[in-house]
């Protein structure tokens, strides 16, 4: 129960943390953004480290763990985010969740390629339902509801720019769901460290890809150019992102992966709310993006759980558990 519980905090902050990101690019950069979560990403992990008695551990990773955990955080916290970040910035996090949420099903095909992993019918089943689910919401893009009339205090009609956004929220799913296996092969070759010793080595070397990334002219002047409107949505987007994978590794200490999985999905619908309170002039929502968003969850349980588990669930018929449960791929 307490695993469940901290999936499901896990969720809703990762939903806040992306919807406090959106309002602070909606007039501020996706660079400005990085600059604050990346370096405080790094400081929440070794401020975890010091008190779970693990920054000790730091010496003791193998240089071939090291190196799989300096890719997963140059992927996930760099390359990823900034695509995420992206993606919401052009078309907001409405339409953007639903395909950064495919990295499950990409995640999938990756452990069936490099680790052999089985791919039953049930997992089929739930990609394709995640896949149309983001395709529902890109084809409903251009149905909002109706703007009210313009006036002096009435903002701007926010106008999604799908196809650019579409592309980045590809490459974010694909970043995200990816990176998982890194940080396996990473522990399968550091059997007994800790996570918090191993998400300090993944932020460092995450910090330093980035400081090379401030190089490039004029990346100082638009940093420092961050105004003072959108430094706190920014500020907060840095520490709900810590909050959330500080949750989801207490959830995966107490609890197993096939039950904590499917309840982190639930961070796309919390972020259709908690975008319709927060950013309801700068997404898009109507009935066809909530439809798309609830059958990607949908599919990314399905994705996530175990047939055995599923069948128990609901009492399936036994040829039913069988079809479900008949390998594709894997094994």
């Amino acid at each position: 129960m307490l695993g469940v519980l901290y999936a499901a905090i896990g969720a809703f902050t990762f939903a806040l943390n992306n919807v406090a990101m959106r309002r602070g690019v909606v007039t501020g950069s996706v660079l400005q953004g990085m600059a604050m979560t990346v370096p405080v990403g790094g400081l929440s992990f070794l401020v975890m480290a010091i008190v779970f008695g693990q920054l000790g551990q730091l010496a003791a990773f193998p240089a071939a763990a090291v190196a799989w955990l300096a890719g997963q955080g140059i992927v996930h916290f760099v390359l990823g985010r900034y695509c995420n970040y992206k993606s919401n910035q052009l078309m907001g996090v409405n339409l953007a969740a639903p395909v950064v949420q495919l990295q499950v099903p990409f995640a999938m095909m990756m452990a069936v390629a490099m680790l052999h992993e089985k791919f039953t019918v049930l997992q089929a089943i739930g990609s394709v339902l995640m896949l149309g689910g983001s395709f529902v919401t890109q084809t409903q893009s251009g149905r909002r509801r109706e703007a009210a009339a313009p006036g002096p205090t009435t903002p701007p009609v926010f106008r999604p720019h799908v196809v650019t956004g579409y592309f980045c929220a590809l490459g974010a799913a694909i970043c995200y769901g990816g990176s998982p296996l890194m940080a396996r092969q990473a522990f399968l070759n550091a059997a007994g460290l800790g996570t918090a010793a191993g998400g300090c080595i993944a932020y460092a070397a995450a910090t330093l890809f980035f400081a090379l990334i401030l190089l490039k002219p004029g990346s100082w002047r638009d940093i420092r150019g961050t105004s003072r409107d959108n430094l706190p949505w920014f500020l907060a987007s840095a520490v709900l992102v810590a909050i959330s994978q500080a949750f989801v590794y207490a959830s995966l200490a107490v609890a197993p992966l096939m039950v904590v999985t499917p309840i982190l999905q639930l961070s796309l619908v919390f972020r259709l709310f908690l975008s319709q309170a927060i950013n309801r002039d700068y997404e898009v929502m109507n009935t066809g993006v909530v439809i798309g968003a609830l059958t990607a969850v949908l599919g990314s349980i399905l994705v996530s759980l175990e047939t055995d588990e599923l069948a128990k669930l609901f009492d399936l018929p036994a040829g039913l558990a069988d079809f479900l449960g008949y390998r594709l791929a894997g094994g």
